[in-house]
């Protein structure tokens, strides 16, 4: 399966660059095809600016433009697997920045043409969606507050995707209280998860 990996976390030493390096390692061992996006290592600029607002429905071609490469991995890509903290019950903002600037009109979605009408998809081709993630907060306070970020990639991106797209969330929580016991064990799980992908 042709997979696309999106990574986001500034510091080349943390656990996120821990599981980032299981999840590269383990899909490879699975076979999959693989092209990696590491948005802090090429800097991304994760601001939409107001040209690219201005010309995103009427001149998308002119914002595509701007985006070239990430537009064409996410149209290569049958899988996609996110690796990143979650920062105040979301993605970092350069994911987030990502997602405005590269999900644009006729890549990853067509704007209704009229009132009550929803976007279509123009990702149906994506079959698997994985995302791993950590979080400072306990489990059950993620589950108080709904855990947006859950819910924004498993519901909001997803319903983009093949309607039979399987989905695997990974969310390693109390990060910054757990002994390298749990952490070491969440990295186990996450390797066997990814050799299943």
């Amino acid at each position: 399966m042709n997979i696309l990996i999106v990574y986001a976390h500034p510091v080349p030493t943390s656990f996120n660059a821990a599981i980032f390096a299981v999840v590269k390692d383990a899909l490879s061992k699975a076979g999959h095809n693989l092209r990696v996006v590491d948005l802090y290592a090429e800097n991304f600029q994760p601001v939409l600016s107001r040209e690219e607002r201005e010309a995103y429905i009427e001149n998308t071609d002119l914002v595509i433009s701007n985006v070239s490469e990430h537009v064409e991995n996410l149209k290569w890509a049958e899988g996609l697997v996110f690796v990143f903290p979650t920062w105040y019950f979301g993605p970092p903002a350069i994911l987030k920045g990502w997602l405005d600037r590269v999900w644009l009109p006729g890549v990853t979605f067509q704007p209704a043409e009229k009132l009550g009408q929803t976007t279509s998809s123009c990702i149906r081709h994506v079959k698997r969606l994985a995302v791993v993630t950590s979080s400072g907060s306990p489990w059950w306070w993620m589950v108080v507050m709904s855990n947006p970020c859950k819910r924004l990639f498993t519901r909001g991106l997803r319903a983009l995707f093949n309607t039979k797209c399987k989905t695997t969330w990974l969310q390693l929580y109390d990060m910054n209280v757990i002994d390298d016991k749990k952490r070491k064990a969440f990295l186990a799980k996450v390797e066997r998860k990814m050799l299943l992908l």
